[in-house]
């Protein structure tokens, strides 16, 4: 039986994880979902996804790729998976793609929001699965400047762990939309970009946090921002606030074309 191959998109709650990539004595996503098309498919089935995201952090559309035998239809093999995988995970939808797609290189962006509670509400068990409770003030004119300088080509070696990226890596990024908005009980910070350094959102939203907290004195983003390294960075924000909330990939890449990348 030929194989054909596919896109997954899975939302999940990363809490019960340790990051996506697969370990032998840890629960992955990408473990569970593998064991989940060997039952289905009675074989080993290598799933690699668009980003390999962290122990805690969550998913509403992460990409993954897949070969599976033609017999099923991308319709079957979503509710099949639904059937089998824990309630931690579930499959929002199944793209037929052209031979050789790769849910990693081919990717054109990738989308990330991080949630922080500022409301007295926010020590809630149920929002501090989700959300970072930041219970002193924010200068909400800072955090805008911030995100704004952010936004473009540079260098993000300085927001970025040690040594993930080889040297010779020259650490840019293109990020083509980066803001804070307000919401309901706090604020959301909204990041897309061509690619992301490990911990990259979260060394960006906890220096941006001590920058609006005024824990930063005498110091200026743009420095911060031309450092060598992550020493002037202040410390990673929390991982289990942080959402891969989707990754776009060209047109031509998809074998029937999905409705929403008409949009």
């Amino acid at each position: 039986m030929p194989d054909r191959s596919i896109q997954l998109v899975l939302e999940y709650d990363g809490s019960g994880f340790s990051g996506w990539q697969r370990q032998a004595a840890a629960r992955t996503v990408q473990g569970v979902l593998e064991e989940a098309l060997a039952r289905l498919t009675q074989t080993h089935v290598s799933v690699r996804g668009a980003g390999r995201t962290d122990a805690g952090v969550h998913a509403l559309a992460q990409a993954a790729d897949a070969c599976v035998p033609d017999q099923w239809t991308a319709s079957e093999l979503r509710r099949a998976l639904n059937a089998v995988l824990p309630g931690d995970v579930r499959v929002v939808d199944v793209h037929d793609m052209h031979d050789n797609f790769n849910a990693r290189k081919d990717a054109i962006s990738r989308r990330y929001s991080y949630w922080i509670g500022t409301d007295a509400a926010a020590e809630s068990p149920f929002r501090r699965r989700t959300e970072w409770a930041v219970r002193w003030a924010l200068d909400g004119a800072v955090l805008d400047d911030c995100a704004a300088a952010i936004r473009g080509d540079h260098s993000f070696r300085s927001f970025a762990v040690r040594g993930t990226a080889p040297p010779h890596d020259p650490h840019r990024c293109t990020v083509v939309a980066a803001g804070w908005r307000e919401r309901p009980g706090g604020l959301v910070f909204e990041i897309e970009a061509n690619r992301f350094l490990h911990h990259m959102v979260r060394f960006l939203v906890g220096t941006m946090v001590e920058f609006a907290s005024g824990k930063r004195p005498g110091d200026t983003w743009e420095a911060v921002m031309g450092a060598d390294d992550n020493s002037r960075a202040g410390p990673p924000a929390p991982a289990h606030a942080l959402f891969l909330e989707s990754v776009k990939y060209p047109a031509e890449l998809y074998a029937q074309l999905p409705r929403s990348a008409n949009n």
